[in-house]
């Protein structure tokens, strides 16, 4: 059976000129086009935020964007206003091969509860549909690249492998925010989640 292919949050907003602007996450686009024809599946996932988000630093009088803040569900990380639903920073990169997507993952709809992984928000728990569509498809190898690595990335892989896919991470294909050594702990923590991290 073929792999899946996850393409994760490649969206102006993250882009360079973005509100939340990932360096170089632009230059990944066209080697993402390019893996496109070799998987079963591809899909992309959106950040789809309302305005106001609660993980906004807007939203929180006194706090300023990269503060952290405690949730019901743990700490959240604030972030500058970005993927506002409908918006062009929530569109994805102009260059990226929309038509090639079998489907597409909005996350982080919810405004009280943000949503990192393609498999479930940050409580750790409610679903976003990924999983059953990808076991009613058949798949149990899932390739990974995007924006960010220690971030949606991260979360993203390993819940996969939580979850008993054969995850690997394309790491020339993704770009990381490295927020206090965030890319060297999501790299620590996706290998002992048993991801496969390549470069090629």
């Amino acid at each position: 059976m073929p792999h899946a292919l996850i393409v994760i949050d490649v969206q102006n907003d993250f882009c360079p000129g973005g509100a939340l602007a990932v360096a170089g996450g632009d230059q990944i686009v066209d080697g993402i086009n390019a893996l496109m024809g070799d998987a079963g599946a591809v899909v992309l996932t959106q950040d789809w935020h309302p305005a106001g988000h609660s993980s906004f630093a807007s939203s929180h009088a006194g706090q300023g964007p990269y503060d952290v803040v405690e949730m019901p569900y743990g700490p959240q990380v604030l972030w500058p206003d970005h993927c506002i639903q409908a918006s062009p920073g929530a569109q994805f990169h102009m260059g990226l091969h929309r038509d090639k997507a079998d489907l597409i993952i909005r996350k982080g709809f919810n405004p009280e509860i943000d949503s990192y992984s393609a498999f479930f928000e940050n409580d750790k728990s409610t679903p976003t549909g990924l999983e059953g569509y990808l076991r009613t498809r058949g798949f149990e190898k899932l390739v990974m690249v995007g924006l960010a690595t220690d971030f949606c990335v991260n979360f993203s892989a390993v819940d996969a492998a939580k979850l008993g896919f054969e995850v690997e991470v394309r790491t020339d294909l993704c770009r990381a925010i490295d927020l206090d050594g965030s890319l060297q702990a999501a790299i620590d923590g996706m290998t002992a989640a048993g991801v496969a991290l390549s470069d090629a």
